[in-house]
């Protein structure tokens, strides 16, 4: 099934769906497990916790950054991709749209917003062609292209580029881009014990 594309884009600072299409999503009231080809057995998997940090603010807001990306990915990985695909709830939210929307967040608001770099904008739309391993590796990607901007940069440093937007700094970006995806990660959560059984993160 093809998701349509988000009905806003992450460059603007919101959290965005995918535009509602019937076609792309199953109905809540006969929705189980098994619909996507899981079962209704739910699959305790080990916990992973976040790191315990004793440093200093900014050691603290990447560290935990990295993880809820690392828990992101534990949660799509080892879903066919046709499940990937389709989407159990009524917004039309995906795995796969989840993943290309944060790898997106992350270019628009530190690599174009923060450091100013002409890069393309990130496209969200979820695709026929896009499986699992590629939109992983889309976000992995990402990062590679974030981290560099990270370890050059102060707390206190201003976004180059505003938007006709107020002022923010690598601070607030970082704060937001925690929150966003730590709020993504718990959409794939349910999105996969709903697929699979699967729990944890």
């Amino acid at each position: 099934m093809k998701a349509t594309a988000p009905t806003t884009s992450s460059d603007q600072g919101t959290s965005c769906r995918p535009a509602l299409d019937p076609s792309t999503y199953l109905s809540l009231s006969n929705h189980s497990p098994s619909d996507l080809g899981g079962t209704t057995t739910i699959n305790h998997v080990p916990d992973t916790r976040p790191p315990r940090l004793t440093g200093g603010e900014r050691e603290t807001l990447v560290g935990l950054l990295r993880f809820q990306r690392e828990s992101l990915v534990r949660k799509v990985t080892g879903v066919g991709d046709a499940a990937a695909r389709s989407s159990p709830v009524g917004s039309g939210t995906t795995l796969l749209w989840l993943v290309k929307h944060l790898a997106g967040a992350e270019v628009s608001w530190l690599v174009r917003r923060f450091a100013g770099q002409d890069v393309p904008w990130p496209d969200e739309t979820v695709t026929p062609e896009d499986t699992v391993t590629s939109a992983i590796e889309g976000y992995r990607a990402a990062w590679r292209l974030v981290d560099p901007v990270l370890d050059g940069a102060d707390l206190d440093d201003l976004a180059r580029r505003t938007d006709g937007q107020p002022a923010v700094n690598l601070r607030w970006i970082l704060a937001h881009l925690l929150e966003e995806t730590a709020r993504h990660a718990g959409h794939a959560d349910i999105l996969r014990e709903l697929i699979d059984g699967e729990t944890g993160r």
